[in-house]
């Protein structure tokens, strides 16, 4: 069993032997996950960021300028007195 101190900051220093066994480097991520009323540690491997590109679109992505004339449009179509 290993312990660590936490600071007033809420912060604590994860040991070097459990640092070594998840193979965490400075600058890694980590979550900490409820199980069973207990907490893990877990390293992140991946953020969405790394995942960018991995999954296609339904459909290709709409022109900016072409949606907010359309917004434009039914915008003025409502607030008319027409």
């Amino acid at each position: 069993m290993i312990g660590s101190k936490i600071t007033t900051k809420g912060q604590t220093t994860i040991p070097k032997k459990i640092r070594e066994r998840l193979n965490l480097q400075a600058g890694d991520r980590v979550l900490f996950l409820e199980k069973d009323g207990e907490i893990v540690l877990q390293p992140i491997t991946q953020t969405l960021r790394d995942r960018r590109g991995s999954v296609e679109p339904r459909k290709q992505p709409e022109d900016f300028n072409d949606v907010r004339d359309d917004v434009k449009k039914r915008v003025v179509e409502r607030t008319s007195d027409g």
